[in-house]
């Protein structure tokens, strides 16, 4: 009996620290599928510069957010006179640097308002995935997470772009799936995310470059659905194993910036130009298994995004415009419950911790909304410096990123 209660007790450790672990990745650009959303009930709605877990200097500056594994934070930044990029693992508890790796790279003109750091890392539990791109090259690299040794490096060739580079890795199942649309040759690849080799590589038609970034659609009882919009393709689903096109709805008109969004079975995406958002679409997806077309459910017409990607909880999408105006509509019918204007002008993306809404403008100050059918600005916190970024959240804290710095909040 007592090596049986002891196997138990074992058992229940195991479980514990499984789910304590499920609950410290934040693996790519705004977290799991690109969703932005987390449930940790230690993330304050209001604090002061005092009250940082810590906070520290990063090597050059970016407007990348940080990604998260276990207990370290990897985070990328470049030096904007010599386009020199870093890659820096943090030890999530603490703060400190546990390996920095840096990479020379070509100077090319950027334009306003960008940096040679714009792209998110991706991360599993065995690598850490970035990718860099100039006029000359599109490298795709791993390393090991742990140490920062380089396993395996690719150049995809040159990308042709007005504001550098800025479409984020993603992940599926073993595969490091990349976006490049851009003036030039443009693709959609997934590579073995253990040797780089391409297990797939399909050419797109482009207008302008894309800087959104692709998501895994899992519908309810059909076969996942790789999602990218662009100028041109539009809407575009393909089946993330093979590459083959599952289905295309070519809508948009204007450069795509924001990445699409999944919710209530419905894919959201704006496009926009000159700083302001242009077209915004839900598309309810195709199923070939159920013998349905993809086709559009309703069209946003007001105060729509270009940059920022929207959000939702509780059957309620949220807007975030670029100008500061925030509309919450109904998922399933467009209904707009609120529109305010909760000033500010950004580039981040909001994210939601169980009923609140947190989003970093150009400025730096975080802005904490109610995610309710009832409009409410809950706080406005100071991170004293410009952000581009968007915050990530794993193991109780909040990680914001500002033009120089990183910092945590929470436990």
């Amino acid at each position: 009996m007592m090596q049986s209660s002891r196997l138990l007790w074992v058992v229940a450790i195991l479980a514990l620290i499984a789910t304590e672990a499920s609950g410290q990745e934040w693996s790519r650009f705004r977290g799991r599928d690109g969703a932005g959303s987390s449930d940790a009930d230690s993330i304050p709605t209001e604090w002061t510069s005092r009250d940082y877990v810590w906070r520290i200097p990063l090597s050059g500056i970016g407007h990348s957010s940080p990604v998260v594994w276990g207990d370290y934070v990897y985070v990328s930044s470049a030096t904007q006179d010599d386009a020199q990029r870093y890659l820096c693992c943090i030890d999530a508890t603490d703060g400190h640097a546990v390996w920095q790796r840096t990479f020379p790279s070509p100077t090319f003109d950027l334009g306003n308002a960008t940096a040679f750091d714009a792209a998110t890392p991706v991360v599993d539990e065995q690598r850490v995935y970035i990718v860099w791109a100039n006029p000359k090259e599109c490298i795709l690299q791993a390393l090991d997470r742990r140490h920062g040794k380089t396993i395996w490096q690719r150049d995809m060739g040159p990308i042709d772009s007005e504001h550098g580079f800025g479409t984020s890795p993603i992940l599926y199942e073993d595969s490091l799936i990349q976006l490049c649309d851009n003036k030039g040759s443009s693709w959609l690849a997934a590579l073995d995310c253990k040797t780089g080799q391409t297990r797939w590589k399909v050419e797109r038609t482009t207008v302008k470059t894309t800087y959104s970034t692709p998501l895994i659609y899992y519908p309810a009882g059909g076969n996942p659905q790789l999602i990218t919009v662009g100028w041109g393709p539009g809407f575009t689903a393909y089946d993330p194993q093979s590459g083959r096109q599952l289905w295309q709805l070519p809508l948009f008109q204007f450069r795509s910036v924001g990445s699409p969004l999944v919710a209530g079975g419905l894919v959201f995406a704006a496009v926009g130009t000159g700083g302001r958002g242009r077209q915004m679409f839900a598309v309810r997806p195709g199923d070939s298994a159920k013998g349905t077309e993809a086709e559009v459910a309703y069209e946003i017409t007001q105060s729509m995004p270009y940059v920022p990607t929207p959000i939702a909880h509780d059957n309620l999408l949220f807007i975030w415009g670029d100008s500061g105006v925030v509309q919450c509509i109904d998922v399933a019918t467009g209904t707009v419950h609120w529109r305010e204007r909760v000033g500010g002008n950004y580039y981040g993306s909001p994210v939601r911790v169980n009923d609140r809404l947190y989003c970093i403008s150009r400025d730096g100050v975080v802005t904490v909304l109610a995610a309710a059918r009832q409009f409410q600005v809950l706080a406005q916190n100071d991170l004293e410096e410009p952000s581009h970024s968007t915050p990530a959240i794993a193991g109780g804290k909040m990680f914001l990123r500002t033009f120089t710095h990183l910092m945590a909040v929470g436990e």
